[in-house]
């Protein structure tokens, strides 16, 4: 229940985070429109003054509607003012040409410099020029272009440009900046440099005051902790957490964690997965899969949960092994280990099993299953209280079941060659059986086959210890010791209850068919349902 909450409370959180971002989106949006709406809206036209000059000319030759002003020159329309060194003042048009050591002043929070101005007094629009530097409390825009329209107050340059704030650095060729709403619109080329990471971006909106910048297009996030990659979300700046949307995917070294949507905290490194979780490690060659999953890039700790699976493709064949909760903790540079909890199915081509929990450590190669475990191998099928599958690179080396332990082959109809004990190992040769060792109580049921292939009997054994050699799926040779008891029964002659040892279960209505298969929930019949299991391995949340 625990579990559930965790994830409940989490999912809750991430789904608010999306609909806080669609409404940001729904409000720049909104703040877009507004250089639009300003274009429809009719403004009432006032007057430019002309403040101030130290000389006046007029020469009609020259140019019959303009006034030629120089030295310490203001003008003044409504609220803003503006000042250069000389301008050509057009007062039927009611605009005017700034030059030299132009401001523009709105209020005591706006201020604009440049080495040209040309103003127009009846669109209340400013082109500004060369050298250009827009201020406005601790965010300054520098270009070499700028347009400013007074009415929806907003500034926006096309060839180039950078606005600067307290915490970050923003550069791009298109950019729009709003001094009332302190949102800056970022397009094509746009680079985003912050002192922990720098953001390379197609289409951006950044908001000055709360540092939170707006994925809208293919974004590249590059810092010393990894790189991620996104083409929707968002990324606060200033405490380093995002939402990324859209398949993001986030690498950290040799690991790259890709979801629906990922909650990321960098300064932490753990990043939290909704949908489609996908953690890959390229170097250890492993996938852990899920619709909920977390990665610890610290701790190198990642959790699954959800229609979980764990694939290794190492050494060709891979492994895909399903559970209700996966895990994936790092021992060292080169080993991982793996624990699956509660419904493990795996399959591999050269085997397959069930349990109801497992370990496997990379480092070693050894494979736990723990609590009602079943190994099948072709036609034969292991099951016992805990299994050891121990590989040797692509291959399986050994398998151990402990305690214990019951070895089956499948003949063919209802026969079924069997050994039983406390102790069993099979050793693997290629991909098939090649020799059992049963130690303690070895009981063994086999049917010698004539030289067709038919069977003559079935032998039935018993001693303390058994060992038997098998070459292309057939019973080569058979040791053992001490004191062996045993008699063969034609087959004719066999009764039903003969034909099995004690604890015979044929579980392979369990079995894993494919890769696919490993989904499928498939329930023990009740009448094969021994209590067998190790209960020392478990999962605590």
């Amino acid at each position: 229940m625990k579990i559930v909450n965790k994830f409940f409370l989490t999912g809750l959180f991430c789904l608010l985070t999306v609909c806080v971002f669609a409404q940001t989106q729904d409000s720049i949006s909104v703040r877009q429109g507004e250089t639009l709406m300003a274009d429809t809206v009719t403004t009432k036209k006032t007057k430019v003054f002309l403040e101030h000059a130290n000389t006046l000319s007029f020469d009609k030759e020259v140019n019959a509607d303009a006034q030629f002003l120089q030295g310490d020159v203001c003008f003044r329309h409504d609220s803003s003012y503006m000042y250069c060194d000389s301008a050509y003042f057009f007062e039927t048009t009611n605009s005017l040409e700034a030059f030299s050591n132009v401001r523009m002043e709105q209020g005591d929070t706006l201020f604009v410099y440049g080495n040209y101005l040309f103003y127009d007094g009846n669109t209340q629009i400013a082109y500004l020029r060369e050298n250009v530097r827009m201020e406005n409390g601790q965010v300054t825009l520098f270009t070499d272009s700028l347009n400013y329209e007074r009415i929806p107050d907003i500034g926006y340059y096309f060839d180039g440009g950078l606005i600067v704030d307290s915490l970050n650095q923003l550069s791009s060729f298109y950019g729009q900046y709003s001094p009332t709403t302190k949102l800056a619109i970022f397009n094509d080329s746009v680079r985003l440099e912050n002192p922990n990471f720098t953001l390379y971006s197609d289409t951006l909106h950044y908001d000055t005051e709360s540092k939170i910048a707006t994925i809208l297009g293919p974004s590249i996030i590059v810092s010393d902790s990894g790189t991620i990659h996104s083409s929707r979300g968002w990324y606060n700046t200033e405490t380093n957490t995002s939402l990324l949307l859209d398949r993001s995917e986030v690498y950290s070294g040799n690991r790259v964690l890709i979801g629906d949507s990922i909650s990321y905290n960098q300064d932490a490194g753990f990043g939290e997965a909704f949908g489609n979780m996908c953690l890959r490690d390229t170097a250890q060659k492993v996938i852990l899969e899920g619709q909920y999953g977390f990665y610890n890039e610290r701790t190198e700790y990642a959790f699954a949960t959800d229609s979980a699976r764990f694939m290794e493709y190492s050494q060709g064949d891979t492994l895909y092994l399903h559970a209700d909760t996966l895990e994936m903790a790092t021992l060292d540079s080169t080993a991982r280990e793996i624990k699956a909890f509660h419904g493990v199915r795996f399959y591999r081509i050269d085997m397959q099993g069930v349990c109801d929990s497992m370990q496997f450590n990379t480092r070693d190669s050894v494979l736990y299953m723990y609590d009602n475990p079943v190994l099948w191998n072709e036609q034969y099928q292991l099951y016992g209280d805990t299994i050891e599958i121990y590989m040797n690179d692509s291959t399986i080396d050994y398998a151990h079941v402990i305690q214990f332990a019951f070895a089956v082959q499948h003949l063919d109809s209802s026969y079924y060659n069997q050994l039983k004990g406390n102790d069993l190992k099979a050793y693997f040769e290629g991909q098939t059986v090649r020799q059992i060792d049963v130690e303690g109580n070895a009981e063994s049921i086999y049917y010698p086959l004539e030289g067709d292939g038919a069977k003559i009997g079935l032998n039935e054994t018993k001693s303390g210890f058994l060992t038997i050699w098998v070459k292309d799926n057939k019973l080569e040779k058979l040791k053992i010791w001490p004191t062996p008891l045993g008699n063969l029964t034609p087959i004719p002659d066999l009764k039903p209850e003969q034909k099995t040892l004690k604890d015979f279960y044929w579980y392979d209505y369990l079995r894993p068919k494919n890769k696919d298969d490993i989904y499928n929930v498939v329930k023990k019949k009740v009448e094969d349902a021994p209590v067998r299991g190790n209960s020392k391995f478990r999962h605590e949340q």
